[in-house]
């Protein structure tokens, strides 16, 4: 409960921390309204450095329409992050780790993460990630559970066509997934993508998405 106050009492100071919050480049404060009655804000710090380190927390929360906080709506997430990135002519590369903890649910993830662009030729560019991801529950410790996954995405920079493949496997399941999608850039803020997952699989299933991005 004592979280919940806390939460509520930060999310009614939205309009008077956004304001201070533009004039300082280290302090994270992005505030959101989701709906009518629900928020969302994530808070927190960076230090730049050659390992660039963040921490902060995400808290949100929704309400009916008599103002009584709806079950389960509550969220109270810390995390840290620390990446570096090497930014060259031809490409760039990342790695980082990223640490949360849900501190309603008492759950917790682990996250090692490396990425890679470059040119691959006139017309190409090339994206390569990989990750591992340590999952932990404090209620059920059988959940507990490691990830790897790891994805590829040519990309021609002129039409805006995207072709990408991803795959992963879990130790909880044993259960191996994997996609393929094409991206096209129709307009600056609408999109056109489809996506198989598992391909030549019992569980194969597909998808055609038209997405369109607005900003205010």
């Amino acid at each position: 409960m004592t979280i919940f106050k806390t939460a509520c009492i930060l999310l009614a100071a939205l309009p008077s921390l956004t304001s201070a919050a533009k004039a300082d480049d280290l302090l994270i404060w992005s505030p959101a309204k989701l709906s009518d009655r629900s928020y969302k804000a994530t808070m927190g710090f960076r230090l730049p450095a050659e390992w660039e380190t963040s921490a902060g927390a995400d808290i949100a929360l929704a309400s009916t329409k008599g103002g009584a906080p709806l079950p389960d709506s509550e969220q109270a997430m810390l995390w840290g992050r620390i990446v570096r990135t090497n930014v060259t002519p031809a490409g760039q590369s990342q790695r980082g780790a990223r640490i949360s903890v849900d501190t309603l649910r008492g759950s917790g993830a682990l996250t090692l993460s490396r990425s890679r662009s470059w040119i691959l030729s006139d017309s190409l560019d090339m994206q390569s990630s990989r990750s591992i991801s340590v999952q932990y529950d404090a209620v059920d410790i059988k959940q507990a559970s490691v990830t790897a996954s790891q994805a590829l995405k040519l990309i021609n920079p002129w039409t805006g066509t995207s072709l990408s493949a991803g795959a992963g496997i879990s130790n909880a399941s044993g259960d191996f997934s994997s996609s393929v999608a094409v991206n096209q850039a129709i307009l600056p803020n609408l999109n056109l993508d489809a996506s198989v997952s598992n391909p030549f699989s019992p569980s194969e299933a597909g998808s055609v998405n038209l997405r369109y991005r607005l900003n205010w």
